[in-house]
């Protein structure tokens, strides 16, 4: 999988932006992170704790946590690894929790 087609998937979500940031591409639902580029082959996308530990266990050659995310609401895609099923799931929840934060 490449990083085009991880902006061409974030760009079909409703509401959602890309913007950069120090050259990385970040794509945002008001404001709100959905997803960014960590480097060419890997993106941090939200996720709620349950959601993250479940991918994990059903893509872990797609999906990490590195250590610097344990404690947040974030997961690791290895687009070099991908399931682009999964990833795209990962983005739809992604949109979706931030959809629902009534920030």
């Amino acid at each position: 999988m490449q990083m085009s087609e991880v902006a061409d998937l974030a760009a079909e979500l409703k509401g959602v932006r890309r913007t950069t940031s120090g050259g990385l591409a970040q794509w945002r639902l008001h404001g709100r992170l959905v997803a960014r580029e960590l480097d060419g082959t890997h993106v941090v996308i939200r996720a709620d704790f349950d959601y993250r530990d479940a991918v994990l266990r059903q893509f872990p050659t797609t999906f990490s946590v590195p250590n610097r995310f344990r404690k947040h609401m974030m997961i690791v895609a290895d687009l070099e690894a991908a399931d682009l099923g999964a990833i795209e799931d990962a983005l739809v929840a992604a949109w979706e929790l931030q959809r629902a934060d009534p920030r």
